[in-house]
């Protein structure tokens, strides 16, 4: 069975070792705390702060799990061994939308890093692949739900 590797920048790698450290060692121990504490109440059958906990401890555990996995088979990105002018994994890429010049910067990364409000867009989404292999001075044609827009890439770091 070939096991599926997750493309990720070494700052995702490092957001997702930190959101571990931090579930093993503190989130882990508070709900555990709170299921303590939630027992000590009495009848589990109508302990609604029994059961909140003990979802809590699932939703963690799984957390755990998946995030070793990721880690285990990250693909970890390295942009800077790739052509300046062109866009790929990693860069942040500048452009403006046509025909009105409105200009938008996105960080490439992988989909389990991605969070288009800060700024990062999957490198599986429509969007990161329509700017995939493009150069600073090319436009490209993106399919959004609102229909296409195009854009003209300005920058890439």
């Amino acid at each position: 069975m070939v096991e599926k590797t997750f493309p990720m920048t070494i700052e995702g790698k490092e957001k997702l070792e930190n959101e571990l450290e931090e579930l093993k060692t503190t989130e882990r121990d508070e709900v555990i705390e709170r299921i303590k504490i939630a027992r000590e109440f009495g009848d589990l059958s109508e302990n609604s702060e029994y059961e909140s906990a003990r979802e809590e401890q699932a939703f963690i555990e799984g957390r755990i799990v998946a995030i070793e996995n990721m880690l285990q088979n990250a693909q970890i990105i390295d942009s800077s061994n790739t052509d300046a002018n062109e866009v790929s994994f990693g860069n942040t890429v500048t452009f403006v939308e046509l025909p009105d010049e409105e200009e938008e910067t996105y960080t490439i990364v992988g989909k389990d890093e991605a969070d288009p409000f800060a700024g990062k867009i999957s490198n599986e989404s429509p969007f990161a692949q329509a700017l995939l292999g493009k150069l600073i001075g090319d436009t490209a044609i993106i399919e959004t739900p609102g229909g296409e827009i195009t854009v003209k890439i300005t920058e890439i770091k």
